[in-house]
């Protein structure tokens, strides 16, 4: 029965050695070949080329997903899946070349390009390769992003500035824009300034001035001024649009104006009824129909401004004592009128005379001037200055303008 054991224990243990001598078990991946083999072979080429497969020069081998030197010696009995990843010719940007990468993203990197965001593809990075492609590849720029609100520092590709402003949190919203300007390439020098646009409007008010009109009245007197209508300023509204840059106002835009009151015009009345007045001037009783502010000044015969002695008139009375000259759009409505001048006495308005070197210097309405005529002997004690000039009765038939 001793015997039996031992035998029996002999038995297992020689099937035993016989099964640990058996080749491990290995499961071969090539593209959709998929094959089990059972080698003596321990390096990774020697397995393969057991199961009828050659490596190019580029291509790879993973060990249970992990990538392995094809010729080095993998561990002991070792069982397992090894994985045959054939280079693929991959063309970046024109340039060709092999690569076992998975997906375009791996095949750029595993060519030392750092890889963000913002690079612009053709292709996208997770696109896995299984058969030769090219691929466009843009790298993208830094940018200095330039705010009111800070300075913020970003990538963009040459999809452009304004997709680089989105992606980057800093979108141009409504009236914002950039300097350059979205349409522009990317600056080389890569600092963006964003500018931010806001408008408002606001209402203003204007005054509208009012004209003056005069307008006869014979119910007013002569000389006398009647207000019929007050002028009244008209009122419009304007809409202004106000532009703003960074908070700070750049311009004011006034877009319509309406007038919600005309103004109103303001009338004169100028009187042109005639009458009769009756005062004591320098001790003498006289009866006129207007009297008026003039300036005076004197001429004499042989002291009139030219050369010589000169007797004539305008109106063919003889120079001196009594004769006065005023402008001659005064003349032509008043030649034969009788006056009284204060400080002078009576006269009667028979000549022509300048005013204009007056009017210059002094400031004086060349109708507000009269020229009081003396003869030589008394011109020395002549009135000159401003005085009263009443015009007697009777009153012309024709009151010229400037005596209204």
């Amino acid at each position: 029965m001793r015997y039996l054991h031992w035998a029996g224990i002999l038995v297992l243990a020689v099937l035993s050695a016989c099964q640990s001598q058996q080749p491990p078990k290995i499961a071969v991946v090539d593209g959709s070949r998929l094959l089990l083999i059972s080698t003596k072979a321990r390096t990774p080429v020697g397995m393969l080329s057991e199961a009828g497969i050659s490596l190019g020069a580029a291509d790879e081998v993973l060990f249970n997903g992990y990538a392995v030197l094809r010729d080095a010696a993998l561990p002991g009995n070792a069982a397992g899946t090894l994985q045959v990843r054939r280079a693929v010719n991959v063309t970046v940007n024109g340039s060709s070349r092999l690569t076992t990468a998975r997906t375009v993203g791996e095949a750029l990197v595993a060519l030392g390009t750092p890889l963000y965001a913002a690079d612009g593809f053709s292709t996208p990075p997770s696109q896995a390769i299984t058969a030769p492609l090219a691929v466009n590849y843009t790298p993208s720029k830094e940018l200095t992003i330039q705010s009111q609100s800070g300075d913020i520092h970003a990538r963009a590709s040459g999809a452009g500035l304004e997709a680089a402003l989105a992606t980057a949190g800093m979108p141009l919203i409504g009236l914002d824009f950039s300097k350059p300007s979205t349409g522009d390439p990317l600056p080389p020098g890569g600092t963006v300034q964003v500018v931010r646009v806001s408008e408002s409007v606001v209402f203003a008010e204007k005054s509208i001035p009012f004209h003056s009109k005069t307008t006869d009245s014979t119910d007013v007197a002569l000389g006398d001024v009647k207000i019929v209508q007050p002028g009244l300023p008209g009122l419009a509204i304007s809409r202004v649009r106000i532009r703003y840059e960074d908070g700070q106002e750049i311009s004011r835009q006034t877009e319509a104006e309406t007038v919600v009151r005309p103004p109103q015009d303001r009338i004169e009345a100028h009187g042109t009824k005639i009458e009769l007045k009756t005062a004591t001037v320098d001790g003498s009783t006289i009866q006129y129909w207007r009297a008026l502010q003039m300036y005076a000044t004197t001429y004499s015969p042989c002291n009139s401004g030219t050369s010589g002695c000169s007797y004539g008139t305008a109106s063919g009375l003889r120079a001196g004592k009594g004769v006065v000259a005023v402008d001659p759009g005064l003349y032509a409505y008043l030649n034969g009128q009788r006056v009284y001048v204060s400080g002078y006495g009576r006269a009667v308005i028979g000549d022509i005379g300048g005013g204009y070197i007056i009017e210059q210097n002094l400031g004086v309405s060349r109708y507000r001037w009269i020229d009081l005529g003396y003869d030589d002997s008394n011109i020395g004690d002549g009135t000159s200055g401003w005085v009263t000039v009443y015009f007697l009765a009777p009153a012309p038939a024709t009151i010229p303008d400037m005596l209204k």
